[in-house]
């Protein structure tokens, strides 16, 4: 089970979302069976075009409150000065995809990023 996390522009289009999170996969040699969530940010995730996103991707849409993103703060990998000083997280995408997976989730591909979103993914902590 592999989880997407997404941070983008509140003006952005579903289209560009999905776009995105299909070239997340494919960089990470991955097939689009092997995704099962889409996550952002409660501050975005009841805007249309991340619900449309999921619709689309046919995953469950998940918000990642606030506390969930601070603890997973610390293994994010991307530091950007924007979503540090907005979100307080380096990565938005990255906090939202190990978020999302988990508690002991770990990051499958860093964030990458188009015109008005960015995309990682994480998967679940794998037993031994």
């Amino acid at each position: 089970m592999i989880v997407a996390g997404v941070g983008f522009r509140r003006s952005v289009a579903a289209d560009e979302i999905v776009m995105l999170v299909e070239l997340a996969l494919k960089r990470a040699a991955l097939t689009h069976g092997a995704l099962a969530k889409l996550g952002t940010i409660e501050a975005l995730a009841d805007l249309p075009a991340f619900t449309e996103a999921a619709h689309r991707l046919a995953v469950a849409a998940i918000a990642v409150g606030e506390r969930d993103l601070s603890a997973a703060a610390p293994r994010v990998r991307m530091q950007s000065a924007r979503s540090l000083a907005a979100h307080g997280v380096g990565s938005v995408a990255e906090a939202a995809a190990l978020a999302a997976a988990g508690p002991g989730a770990t990051l499958v591909l860093e964030r990458i990023a188009s015109t008005s979103v960015t995309c990682a993914l994480a998967r679940p902590e794998t037993a031994p």
